[in-house]
């Protein structure tokens, strides 16, 4: 399988998906056929969504289709070159891809020998399940597992940094209650800027900040970039 999994799609000073360009050229080689799933997206239209990617990806002269705006969802995945998924809501992601059928299509489409590309929700669906995910559970998926398509949790966005004052918990401390409860569990808590690519049955991790991987009831191992999971 090939996938490339990113924290987030912004860095600060620079544009949508910018930081990430020299890494999708050289993850897409030849593919140009993307259907892109915008389904993550709550407060702005599907519509609009894939019209920013398109723009934010334009250099690399794809041919990017919403997956909500075709008839045969199913189909369209599995013709794909490159499937895609944006950042946004992962409840909202989940469940709009399990009521319209599309999560063996992405996983049949990956297992054929398309790229996988997802960035902050994205990413969390690739995953196991989605427990790993920051964002509020806005909307009921019905059920939490997810694609499976990598043996790790991704905690996207990942920072232990609180605002002065703050009451709340740490995010290691909500991943250490995740562990209480899933001790089979390994989480990678990974900071922006941050990727896992996944080829020839190499999970390998890339980006300049090194990130944390959580056991249960071990101390929190710091990986660095090149560090290959499996």
């Amino acid at each position: 399988m090939d996938l490339l999994l990113l924290s987030n799609s912004v860095l600060p000073g620079s544009g949508y998906l910018e930081y990430a360009l020299p890494l999708l050229k050289t993850q897409f080689g030849g593919r140009r056929k993307v259907v892109f799933i915008p389904f993550a997206g709550v407060t702005q239209s599907w519509d609009a969504y894939t019209d920013k990617v398109r723009l934010a990806l334009a250099e690399l002269d794809l041919s990017i289709t919403g997956v909500h705006t075709v008839d045969d969802a199913p189909a369209a995945i599995a013709a794909a070159d490159v499937v895609m998924v944006g950042g946004g809501n992962t409840f909202h992601l989940l469940k709009q891809c399990r009521e319209r059928g599309l999560l063996d299509p992405i996983r049949q489409a990956v297992k054929n020998g398309a790229l996988y590309v997802g960035w902050s929700a994205g990413a969390n669906l690739a995953c196991p399940t989605i427990r790993t995910t920051n964002d509020m559970p806005i909307i009921d998926p019905g059920g939490l597992d997810a694609l499976n398509l990598v043996p790790l949790q991704i905690n996207p966005h990942f920072t232990n940094a609180l605002p002065a004052g703050h009451q709340g918990e740490t995010r290691e401390q909500r991943i250490r209650e995740l562990l209480v409860v899933a001790p089979e569990l390994n989480v990678i808590g990974l900071p922006e800027g941050g990727w896992i690519t996944v080829q020839n049955g190499h999970a390998q991790l890339g980006g300049d900040r090194p990130a944390l991987l959580f056991k249960a009831n071990e101390e929190a191992i710091t990986l660095a970039a090149g560090y290959r999971f499996f």
